[in-house]
């Protein structure tokens, strides 16, 4: 459908090639802001025309991830491989209109001629030698089934300037750019048309794109000349880097949005360090949530110079997500990264958990890590149970008033971390201990671990019964050794 109104229609176009990649999620999350921004509508088409790099299943994984994101489209994907016939009719006609033609030229032909360019230091590109067929052979070869590609007539005078949202006024000579294939041998369109031809019907108005395609927009946009089209707004974004400086491949599993999702990623996380990719929001503010993002979002504030991939921020922006969600869905959320079995432990004792420990967690797969002595039995390495220069009969003297002082210890004042702590403080204070004879060996009583929640943390989460059972334990351990 073209366009007839002044609706604002932006697309996600991915190719199933390979991994979902940060780079990906960007070029959907930028569009999709601009037009909830502007009240207009999102889409999502599916680029499968290069059959020979197909990944199986890449593009629902990719639909999934986009979902899981929570940047849900208006409409249903069209998939452009079921489209094929439609782009040959557009092929067609721009041969009937002079502005496109069948090329005969063999791979090895083509391969030649770009050795030989390179050789003779010459800018590598198709030499338009079938341009200059008489028609009359050009008709002959393909009734007799001569293997051939349709390539777009390019002119070869003149300029275009067109103005990128980001870049401003761009130009380009024409003679500076080959006739590009439109269909392939095998009848499949490239991008370079399908594109084009997808971007009219469904009514695109604005396009954000990656700047590796900013070279082909003079190829785009004589396309919608060739046609007599209106051509969408582009906006080629800035190019994502890794610490050495170097474009981030679509290949590098390490920034797979899919493999972020299996380690434990938010999708708030991501879309908060990938809105900040380019993007600034004009002053200190570093937190978004996407309903935020879809107020905030202006174009004119996307940055023309390379943004740098920090998994350090990403990680800060995934804590940050982890503290803010409430514990019962962080429990939720947690689960299916971990190898507890939750059905065994009471729902609100995992609660407690979750809210001691996520102030520690970076990822959801951390939870494990940091949690196992909660649900299940531990072991108590002597040798850990003394703080420092503290002396045995200190540390045995702050466990025995311990376990003295908790046993009476009112049920209320064990419902508040606050109480708990002020209550180990007057362990120390009334029998003349030190932090240390007290606050260290509870905790490794507790946990059998020297970095762990706070003595009163655990007690708060184990229950007086479980507690003094460990600190029992954990004095004969020091009595019979």
């Amino acid at each position: 459908m073209e366009n007839n109104s002044n609706k604002i229609r932006t697309r996600f176009a991915p190719s199933p090639t390979g991994e979902f990649h940060i780079g990906s999620a960007r070029a959907a999350l930028f569009p999709y802001l601009f037009a909830r921004k502007n009240g207009g509508d999102f889409l999502v088409r599916i680029e499968d025309t290069d059959q020979n790099r197909l990944v199986k299943d890449s593009e629902l994984r990719m639909l999934e991830t986009v979902k899981w994101l929570g940047l849900n489209w208006d409409e249903d994907p069209i998939y452009q491989s079921a489209r094929t016939s439609l782009y040959k009719e557009y092929a067609r006609e721009l041969i009937q209109k002079g502005f496109a033609y069948p090329c005969f030229c063999s791979p090895e032909r083509l391969e030649a001629l770009r050795k030989e360019q390179e050789k003779n230091h010459k800018p590598t590109g198709y030499d338009r030698c079938c341009r200059v067929l008489p028609l009359a052979e050009t008709i002959e070869r393909i009734a007799s089934g001569d293997s051939h590609v349709i390539r777009l007539k390019m002119p070869e005078r003149g300029k275009l300037v067109f103005d990128d949202m980001i870049r401003g006024d761009i130009e380009f000579e024409y003679s500076l750019i080959d006739d590009t294939v439109l269909i392939k041998a095998d009848g499949f369109p490239t991008y370079h048309l399908a594109a084009i031809v997808d971007d009219h019907e469904q009514g695109i108005t604005h396009v954000f794109r990656g700047d590796e395609w900013l070279s082909s927009t003079p190829k785009h946009l004589f396309l919608y000349q060739c046609f007599g089209w209106q051509a969408p707004r582009y906006a080629h974004l800035p190019v994502i880097v890794g610490k050495d400086k170097k474009k981030l491949s679509k290949r590098e599993g390490s920034v797979s949005v899919e493999a972020f999702k299996e380690q434990g990623y938010l999708p708030e996380a991501i879309i908060n360090f990938i809105a900040l990719l380019g993007w600034n929001p004009g002053d200190e503010r570093e937190f978004f949530t996407l309903q935020e993002l879809e107020k905030e979002f202006d174009v004119s504030r996307v940055n023309k110079s390379p943004a740098f991939f920090d998994i350090e921020k990403l990680n800060h922006f995934n804590a940050y997500y982890i503290r803010k969600t409430k514990d019962e869905s962080l429990l939720e959320k947690i689960k299916p990264y971990s190898k507890i079995d939750f059905s065994r432990f009471d729902n609100l004792y995992c609660q407690k958990i979750v809210r001691i420990v996520k102030e520690r967690m970076v990822l959801l797969t951390d939870f494990d890590l940091i949690t196992a002595f909660f649900f299940k039995d531990i072991n108590i390495d002597r040798e850990m149970i003394k703080f420092g220069k503290s002396e045995w009969q200190d540390t045995i003297k702050g466990l025995e008033k311990t376990i003295e002082s908790l046993g009476l210890l009112d049920d209320v004042k064990l419902e508040s971390i606050e109480e708990l702590n002020s209550f180990l403080g007057e362990v120390v204070s009334v029998n003349g201990l030190k932090n240390g004879d007290v606050f260290w060996p509870v905790r490794v009583a507790l946990s059998g671990e020297k970095a762990s929640p706070s003595p009163a943390e655990l007690i708060w989460v184990l229950g007086k019964e479980e507690s003094l059972k460990r600190l029992n334990n954990t004095l004969n351990i020091i009595k019979n050794q």
